[in-house]
């Protein structure tokens, strides 16, 4: 009724709500809880309008993006990837946004986690606005490792000892996927870093190819399956079909695994790390995109107030199964959290989180790091010689 009041209110006024087209990367549940949202935000208030459209996955949007902008035709708000956010800021796309943000409580901005919150800022202006944020687990065959009498790798050396135990004639023990994020929580977690402080490619630190030769030792071994990002689709296959027993992905994969894995039991654990590692953050950042008029700007900020309350955090995390941005939001999610006790692992990552790359060139960056793991763990490439060709192409590309 509230809702029906307020549109006729602003109806007998002449107002018109203004649109806000957003364009977003989420299927499955957390797509449709986009729907809920923006639908429930559009009837609590006559002043503005959310249009919600899916692109397909965050690389796929990317490029629907880059698309819009030269024609002029991009959406007032963007989901942009931790990778890919830096980019559209380098390139002066993105709104500044604190002027919009300055009644703000402090009280509720000490609520968010200091990485997810902090991630947004850039050279001390804010233009990315926390929505989404993950970490990447280790998703396993818990049937498999109870049968060998397994526990979850805590750390590297336990991981890949697990590999090798799990391998056998008709499975291998890890499902790797070439790709960068993956990568990259190998590298933190050995307490590295894939770019300097001061914005420079890192692909050939000693963390960074002692991953590597890892991964190249258990694929030369028969221990693991290498599935390029191309293949993704054929490594959830493998891991549902019980060709492989680990993989790493983002806990928003949760719910489409334990969808499929209906033959085993599904275990999630934290990514091992070493004593000083660290895990990277992944998800997005919502970000307005210039070319919106100041009406459309307070409109984007407030349907992202409207979704940081702490029911429709709720509702997400149990929706997505991305972590909750704040700690408020926690008594409500304990029943959730209590249904199964692996749905702890991502979010109790979250305080040796670091955020990820911020230099705008990391997004091609990437593109090179990934051809060097595949050159490397399918290619038969040396591993170092992979990550200094990356290093050499990256640099070229500054």
């Amino acid at each position: 009724m509230r809702s029906v009041v307020w549109i006729l209110v602003g109806l007998g006024l002449g107002f018109a709500q203004v649109e806000i087209p957003f364009w977003h990367s989420m299927d499955g549940p957390a797509g449709r809880a986009i729907e809920r949202f923006a639908q429930a935000f559009n009837q609590s208030q006559p002043a503005y309008r959310v249009v919600p459209r899916f692109l397909g996955d965050y690389r796929e949007g990317e490029s629907k993006l880059v698309a819009a902008l030269r024609t002029g035709s991009q959406p007032v708000l963007f989901q942009a990837e931790l990778a890919f956010f830096p980019r559209l800021v380098a390139e002066g796309r993105a709104v500044p946004l604190d002027a919009y943000l300055e009644d703000l409580p402090p009280e509720f901005i000490r609520d968010f986690y200091p990485a997810a919150w902090a991630y947004g800022v850039v050279d001390g202006t804010r233009y990315g606005l926390p929505f989404n944020t993950s970490t990447p687990v280790l998703f396993y065959n818990a049937d498999a490792f109870r049968a060998l009498g397994l526990e979850a790798p805590r750390d590297w050396t336990a991981f890949v000892r697990a590999a090798e135990r799990l391998t056998n004639r008709r499975s291998k023990g890890y499902i790797a996927v070439l790709e960068s994020w993956t990568f990259e929580a190998m590298v933190t977690s050995r307490g590295g870093s894939l770019v300097t402080p001061d914005g420079r490619p890192n692909f050939t630190s000693p963390e960074a190819v002692a991953a590597l030769e890892m991964l190249v030792r258990l694929a030369r071994e028969g221990a693991a399956i290498p599935r390029n990002l191309a293949e993704a689709q054929f490594a959830q296959l493998d891991f549902v079909r019980t060709k492989g027993m680990m993989v790493f992905a983002s806990i928003a994969n949760w719910p489409a695994a334990e969808r499929y894995t209906f033959a085993f039991e599904l275990g999630v654990a934290p990514v091992p790390r070493e004593a000083e590692g660290r895990v990277p953050l992944g998800g997005a950042q919502l970000v307005v995109l210039k070319g919106a008029s100041p009406k459309q700007v307070r409109g984007a900020v407030a349907f992202w107030r409207f979704l940081m309350q702490p029911e429709q955090i709720a509702e997400w995390v149990q929706a997505s199964f991305y972590v909750p941005l704040r700690r408020s939001v926690l008594p409500r999610l304990e029943a959730f959290y209590a249904e199964n006790p692996f749905r702890k692992a991502a979010f109790e990552q979250l305080e040796f989180a670091v955020p990820r790359p911020r230099t705008p060139h990391f997004a091609v960056w990437r593109t090179y790091l990934e051809e060097a793991l595949e050159k490397a763990v399918k290619g038969g490439m040396d591993p170092r010689k992979a990550l200094e060709e990356a290093q050499r192409k990256a640099l070229e590309a500054l």
